[in-house]
């Protein structure tokens, strides 16, 4: 494979996955006026005039209380804290420990490209301390454990990529895991290629809410998985072509894990795929029965959705595990259009009836939470 892919792939993955995505991406973000360099915080105040007293700025360039995230994340103690985020690229891994209930994370510019949170951990990449390797968790570029978390206009990722590490087994490779309850990303952005986005729970009997609104997600294999509650909504999955394959299928769009006691898995509603791979190339998902939990029944809803040429409409299912069959899950349809929603084999496309899909809905996921849907 010529030495260009991959690191063309990695300036792709900064820049915006690929011009059209990136119009397509300026097309579905909200107004914003023209970003002043004087004034990295734009319409945030600044650490001289802070929004609130528990407003925190972060600048690469020293400009704000902290130049990197994670420190303002370790001063940001307490709940109810806001961090505001300059333009720029933070090369650093992030987490967030549960206590920190409510934060929110503000991407000052009003637009995801401008403000990138990247690592390159993989789960097979080892541990500084020599303890081992990082594990898929472990990959991640951040992690978002506490309750209440609020997310807009960033862009979370990890590039790190296959054909830098030849011999390395463990190629999960995680922009952000979030586990927190009440959790909302709205115009974010999501880039990896393996296990991109873990929109996952703090523990096996806990039913974490997660919602996704006007957001974007690109990968390959598995690469939006967990046992959230999660819907997301208005949101664009990008499917990315596998120079490594000779053939199908290059990877699967969706891995949920859900519990089998929890009533609620993952819903993509009035969303949209496409792909940059050739035609039928990738599933639509996959449903993932860990070992932790053998008891799983992955619950998975896509309705009012274009499905894009990228999806095998005949087969857009497999199994992830011989002994868990993705026709023993909770796998559904409902009103999907596109090249890749056609129906051609029906045993293949189990469809909601209208009665049925009207259980499927984000208030019915969301329950008594409301989260702001605004720009």
């Amino acid at each position: 494979m010529p030495s260009s892919l991959p690191v063309s792939r990695r300036g792709l993955l900064l820049a915006g996955a690929s011009a059209a995505t990136a119009l397509t991406l300026a097309a579905e973000a909200p107004a914003r006026a023209a970003f002043h360099p004087r004034r990295p915080f734009g319409r945030y105040g600044a650490p001289a005039d802070r929004l609130t007293p528990r407003t925190l700025y972060v600048h690469p360039g020293g400009a704000g209380d902290f130049t990197s995230v994670q420190a303002a994340v370790t001063a940001a103690t307490g709940a109810g804290r806001v961090l505001v985020l300059a333009p720029g690229t933070y090369r650093e891994t992030v987490s967030v420990a549960a206590d920190r209930t409510d934060m929110t994370w503000i991407g000052a510019s009003r637009s995801p490209r401008d403000v990138v949170i990247v690592y390159d951990n993989a789960a097979g990449t080892p541990k500084p301390d020599g303890s081992g390797n990082h594990g898929t968790s472990g990959s991640a570029t951040t992690t978002v454990r506490p309750d209440g978390f609020t997310a807009r206009w960033i862009t979370f990722a990890n590039d790190w990529l296959r054909a830098d590490h030849p011999g390395t087994s463990g190629t999960q490779a995680v922009a952000l895991k979030v586990q927190g309850d009440r959790s909302a990303f709205t115009h974010c952005r999501f880039l990896g290629h393996q296990d991109t986005l873990y929109a996952d729970s703090p523990a096996l009997g806990t039913f974490a809410r997660q919602y996704f609104s006007h957001c974007y997600a690109e990968g390959d294999v598995d690469f939006v998985f967990g046992r959230a509650t999660a819907v997301f909504a208005h949101c664009h999955f990008r499917t990315l072509i596998r120079p490594d394959l000779a053939g199908a299928p290059h990877g699967f769009v969706f891995a949920p894990s859900t519990a089998g006691a929890n009533p609620r898995g993952y819903l993509v509603t009035r969303s949209r795929i496409s792909s940059e791979a050739p035609d039928g190339h990738y599933k639509l998902a996959r449903p993932w029965v860990p070992s932790s939990d053998p008891t799983a029944r992955p619950m998975l809803t896509v309705r009012d959705t274009h499905l894009g040429p990228g999806i095998d409409a005949v087969a857009p299912y497999t199994d992830m595990a011989s002994g868990h069959p993705w026709q023993e899950q909770r796998f559904a349809e409902y009103r999907n259009s596109g090249p890749g929603a056609v129906v051609t084999v029906p045993e293949n496309r189990p469809q909601l009836t209208r009665a049925q899909a009207a259980a499927h809905t984000r208030e019915s996921h969301l329950g008594d939470w409301h989260p702001r849907t605004g720009t």
